[in-house]
């Protein structure tokens, strides 16, 4: 006799998925594996003084300037563009913020927002333009990467009379209330009572060797941060998403495809900016080579940090991730005995990895053969 009693069928959403199911699905595990992974290398060759406190912050200053750039970079990426031009825009932005305080002697509190529109606009036409076209970002952007970073060099001569540099904005900035959250060190009072109590490395003389947190890296975690929660916790998050995942589907959806891809280019270039004004404001000067190559580096440690080339796949933490092995390489092989020119071949090597390991892992989302 045959039994027709009906079986249960278990709804594929209402299937439990492992811890390691769910690990291997997060975009910025190759980037913490990585980490700890370089970290191991370094600690096995490296001289120990890489990492003391003052080691580490030798090489945490360079990534969370690439890593402001990175965590935008990546925003865009997951929202399915790109922008070459990010490194450009930074000595670009560098000449307006330069000349504004400089030669037309603005305050802190007029040319910093200054800054930061008019990088948005410049941004905001790479968007515009990429929208409109239909050109693919790569082009476009790369366009802009010439154009931006000649106009920086033309735009330098004619202010400076020939001059590829602009110097004076140490002078032109002094004694401005705004300086300290955009140069400098923080939580200056936090260090010297730990060495006061010698709990950090001090001189001779007692003064930590550390004076403060450059505020480049206080700038580093904020904005990963707040990246991390717009794509984690805020319906412009879902948008980045859905607009990068698949942007007919999106824009069927209601997803406002068009606004949401100028924004970030936008964003890009406000990330550009910040690292233009912290970078000029340590050094008094700004020059036309100023972020050369940068957006190669953001775009690769956003990569390592577990962006799809393809888009709506990705995180803000992966990308802060991503830059701190570059910050660690870059600074590390000077506490070795290795030739510095290893850099380039871990670059490359790191990309193609990463891509790899991305695409493994894009495959096992999808369950795609």
């Amino acid at each position: 006799m045959t039994d027709t009693t009906p079986q249960a069928v278990v709804d594929e959403r209402l299937k439990s998925e492992s811890f390691g199911a769910r690990l291997m699905k997060r975009p910025e595990l190759g980037a913490i594996a990585g980490v700890i992974l370089v970290t191991i290398f370094f600690l096995i060759t490296a001289d120990p003084a890489m990492f003391t406190l003052s080691g580490i912050i030798n090489f945490m200053t360079p990534a969370a300037q690439l890593g402001i750039l990175a965590i935008g970079a990546a925003m865009l990426m997951i929202g399915g563009e790109f922008d070459l031009s990010i490194g450009s825009m930074v000595a670009f932005s560098g000449l307006f913020f330069a000349a504004a305080t400089v030669t037309f002697g603005m305050p802190l509190i007029v040319a910093i927002p200054a800054t930061f529109l008019f990088s948005a606009a410049v941004g905001s036409l790479n968007g515009f333009i990429v929208i409109r076209s239909g050109l693919p970002s790569f082009i476009v952007t790369l366009a802009f990467l010439f154009i931006l970073r000649g106009l920086s060099l033309v735009g330098l001569k004619l202010a400076t009379g020939g001059s590829t540099q602009l110097r004076g904005v140490r002078d032109a900035i002094e004694g401005d209330w705004l300086a300290p959250i955009f140069s400098g060190d923080a939580f200056g009072g936090m260090f010297a009572w730990l060495a006061e109590r010698g709990l950090v490395e001090t001189f001779n003389n007692g003064a930590p060797k550390v004076p403060g947190l450059p505020i480049e890296i206080v700038w580093f975690v904020i904005i990963a941060l707040l990246a991390t929660w717009v794509l984690l916790r805020t319906p412009a998050g879902n948008w980045i998403f859905a607009a990068g995942g698949d942007a007919n589907a999106a824009t069927n959806s209601g997803v406002p495809v068009r606004r949401v891809k100028i924004s970030l280019f936008m964003v890009t270039a406000c990330c550009a900016a910040l690292v233009a004004i912290i970078t000029v404001m340590d050094a008094g000067s700004t020059d036309a080579r100023r972020g050369f190559q940068k957006e190669f580096e953001a775009i690769i440690a956003a990569v390592i940090g577990g962006c799809l080339l393809t888009g709506g796949y990705g995180s803000a933490v992966g990308a802060f991730f991503g830059a701190i092995i570059f910050g660690m390489v870059v600074i590390g092989l000077t506490y070795t005995g290795f030739d510095q020119d290893w850099f380039q071949v871990f670059l490359g090597g790191m990309l193609l990895i990463a891509v790899l390991f991305n695409n493994a892992i894009r495959k096992r989302v999808t369950g795609e053969r």
